[in-house]
């Protein structure tokens, strides 16, 4: 799959450089990956690492909030708060009284002890390149999902979203930057035991802190919706449908390789600058994913 991320880079750009670029990317990853689990992960118990590698997690309680707490926290859920609505619900911006700021994704639903389960497992997960769960809440036929707050937004913000910020921001240098950590954060989740497939992984999905350090956001948030997948609108179901791979999209078979598939797609909309959907030409009627498919096969002939 290695290889196909790299062609992937090669047809995005049209130019051997950006094949090098996604080598280097995966090379550094898989050379830092045992190195820096330690550091990365927070995590200095080497029985947490299996037999091949891979991380097994020590499942703990987590926090459990109140609703009033939340409820404080968002001036009552108000419009204000407001930052956005996702797969899961709508997300608010809180502010806590010991002072952290949270991101609150609320939803209807009643109360279960799968929920509070799978709970317990995402947010046992840590890692410098993810967006970290911090605790739950279920009452009065509603769930909660507490997670950190990260300032600066999502990647798709900078490059092409509404009320943009300045794609100056984003050099080069620094797109590199942040692919190479969001393929850290996605490779982490792939190293845990059971391995955990992202299954939402794109650009809206990637998110930048104040120091723009890419964390990977969603991780595990499908497990959550169960059979129900909520559609959204017309445009939005085009946008994640061209993040996934086509086993997902006729057989929703989900895996690590589909997960990398949606990154490479994520790779093409980072150097490009272009949303995935758009057409890389004025007079082309075909999709950015479409021309690079139909250039590799042309270069193949």
């Amino acid at each position: 799959m290695s290889s196909t991320l790299a062609a992937i880079f090669g047809g995005a750009a049209g130019a051997v450089a950006l094949v090098g670029i996604a080598i280097l990317i995966w090379f550094c990853l898989s050379r830092q990956r045992n190195v820096s689990r330690t550091s990365e992960t927070g995590s200095s118990d080497p029985s947490q690492v299996g037999r091949h590698g891979a991380i097994e997690l020590p499942i703990r309680d987590t926090r459990r909030f109140e609703m009033e707490e939340l409820s404080l926290a968002t001036k009552s859920f108000s419009d204000k708060n407001l930052i956005g609505e996702g797969k899961f619900g709508e997300v608010y911006k809180g502010l806590l009284q010991d002072g952290m700021l949270v991101a609150i994704k609320k939803r209807r639903g009643l109360a279960s002890q799968e929920f509070v389960d799978e709970v317990r497992y995402l947010s046992s997960i840590h890692h410098r390149n993810l967006v970290t769960l911090l605790g739950y809440c279920q009452e009065n036929s509603l769930q909660f999902l507490i997670y950190e707050y990260v300032p600066n937004g999502s990647v798709s913000s900078h490059l092409y979203g509404r009320g943009q910020q300045s794609q100056q921001k984003l050099e080069f240098k620094l797109r590199l930057s942040i692919a190479q950590g969001a393929a850290k954060g996605l490779a982490h989740l792939h190293s845990l035991s059971p391995r955990l497939v992202h299954k939402n992984f794109k650009t809206a999905n990637v998110l930048v802190d104040e120091n723009f350090i890419a964390k990977v956001a969603d991780a595990g948030l499908r497990n959550f919706l169960g059979r129900v997948d909520t559609a959204g609108s017309s445009s939005q179901v085009a946008t994640d449908e061209i993040f996934l791979a086509s086993e997902v999209r006729e057989f929703r078979r989900f895996s690590e390789k589909s997960d990398v598939y949606s990154f490479g797609v994520f790779l093409l909309e980072l150097l490009s600058g272009k949303e995935a959907t758009a057409s890389p030409f004025p007079d082309s009627n075909q999709n950015l994913v479409e021309w690079v498919k139909f250039n590799l096969y042309v270069l193949s002939l």
